[in-house]
């Protein structure tokens, strides 16, 4: 009787591990199926969720470093045709983004309308001098009119440019540069980034994500158009993924799409590394390698290849021009000391350490929520001058030069207290029933298989008895 009771009681034990292990599994497509609504639930841009609050206004401190390219040899270059020299002055930094997205109106088909309004204030402490700092830089009304003046009439450039007194380059302060000044060439306020303070980037019409979660924050139009006006081209005005700041939930490490007004193009971001961000893990993604390739490289690039004889029959690689969508302004994007470009601009301009540490760009994205924790988006702002046998100024001039003026870092990061929010509401549940799936799981497991060889055991030494 003790034997057959001591029988039961294991198989009663091994019943009991069984179920325990069955319902650490159940647990497991249960307990991701109770996540993944509750992430759906908050990541939705609606009122009242998370990320609606985090949307309408940025809840960590933007900032937007500059480093401008003083010229340190610009009478050689004028006189003898010298190789320009520069060095980066900076960094010069701006609070950015600290305004809230206005006219917000969520429209039928499951997308909301915004205007981003722009937005700088110098911040002296984080600023290597003040905005009244002097550099020497190309000059903007001589670069943008030798563009934008036909050949023909360069003789009438040439008489403008004497009676204004200008050069090809100048000495300007830091705000002037940036935000603009009295060009007495083109008579109007020009500026690098002129208007800035009072202009918005928009309207802005995005998926809010209720209908289809996978499509949360994605831009369905820009400027009232779901395409781009700038290329010509399907490929190169494809409107694609979102605006960076978040992603739509449940990142499975493929590439990342985002569109930038600043740049006027869509681009993409692949997976680099897990890592860890005060106690959360987040994907890192950085630019695709092709992004500013070459056409020859990457072909889908031909259609961004606006200028063959400036480009060297569009070979050349790690700038984009954006004249286009520039008004006409030969202005052409790269990363920060042309990383990645050429060796031409490289040759043509002196003075440029491009380093993947400092001048490359990344997203740091919580893999569950989609939401951009972290991020450094580099880029470079660059003028193009070239040669001429009637403007004295350009006389000297031998190639075609992309010159750098600025380079910027727009960077932001999590702070503690929204760090320690997401780990509470979110990471500290998804660990806290991960371990209780696992424990239940292995208990059961670890109890249905010691009851069963203690089972065997029992049978085998009641054989041995009888």
């Amino acid at each position: 009787m003790g034997c057959c009771n001591r029988r039961c009681g294991l198989i009663a034990g091994a019943v009991f591990g069984a179920v325990v292990a069955i319902l650490g599994g159940i647990l497991i497509p249960v307990g991701k199926s109770v996540i993944e609504g509750t992430v759906e639930k908050e990541v939705v841009i609606e009122p009242g969720t998370q990320a609606y609050e985090n949307w309408v206004s940025t809840g960590v401190s933007v900032y937007r470093q500059f480093w401008l390219f003083d010229v340190q040899n610009a009478q050689e270059v004028l006189q003898g045709g010298a190789i320009p020299v520069v060095v980066e002055k900076g960094p010069y930094t701006y609070r950015t983004r600290y305004l809230p997205k206005e006219n917000i109106t969520f429209n039928p088909n499951h997308t909301v309308s915004f205007m981003l309004p722009h937005g700088a204030i110098f911040e002296p402490s984080m600023s290597v001098g003040i905005e009244e700092d002097k550099v020497t830089s190309l000059n903007l009304g001589v670069a943008g009119a030798y563009s934008l003046v036909p050949k023909p009439l360069h003789a009438v450039l040439e008489y403008l440019i004497k009676s204004s007194n200008s050069s090809l380059f100048q000495n300007r302060t830091v705000g002037e540069m940036l935000w603009g000044y009295q060009d007495p060439l083109l008579k109007d306020n020009i500026g690098l980034f002129s208007p800035y303070n009072g202009t918005y980037d928009g309207i802005y019409n995005v998926f809010d994500g209720k209908d289809d979660i996978l499509k949360v924050g994605f831009i369905d139009r820009w400027r009232g158009e779901s395409v781009l006006q700038f290329w010509g081209d399907k490929y190169c005005d494809m409107i694609n993924g979102t605006d960076a700041s978040s992603f739509p939930p449940f990142l499975d490490k493929k590439p990342l799409y985002f569109f930038s007004s600043d740049i006027c193009r869509s681009v993409s971001a692949g997976f680099e590394q897990s890592m860890d961000l005060k106690g959360i893990e987040v994907y890192r993604y950085v630019l695709q390698p092709n992004t500013l390739a070459s056409p020859t490289v990457n072909p889908d690039n031909q259609c961004f290849c606006r200028n063959k004889v400036v480009t060297n029959n569009c070979t050349m690689a790690g700038v984009l021009d954006i004249s286009s969508c520039q008004a006409g302004r030969p202005i052409y994007i790269s990363l920060a000391h042309f990383l990645g470009g050429s060796r031409s601009l490289h040759e043509n301009v002196k003075g440029l350490n491009p380093s993947e540490k400092h001048h490359g760009t990344y997203l740091d994205v919580e893999p569950t929520t989609g939401f951009t924790l972290r991020f450094a988006k580099r880029t470079q702002v660059n003028m193009m001058y070239g040669p001429s046998k009637v403007i004295t100024v350009l006389k000297k001039v031998k190639e075609y030069t992309i010159f750098p003026l600025v380079w910027m870092n727009e960077t932001a990061s999590v702070d503690d207290v929204t760090a320690d929010m997401l780990k509470k509401e979110l990471i500290s549940r998804i660990e806290m029933l991960d371990i209780i799936q696992k424990a239940l799981l292995g208990t059961g497991v670890a109890i249905f298989v010691l009851c069963l060889i203690s089972y065997c055991v029992v049978r085998r030494n009641q054989s041995n008895i009888v």
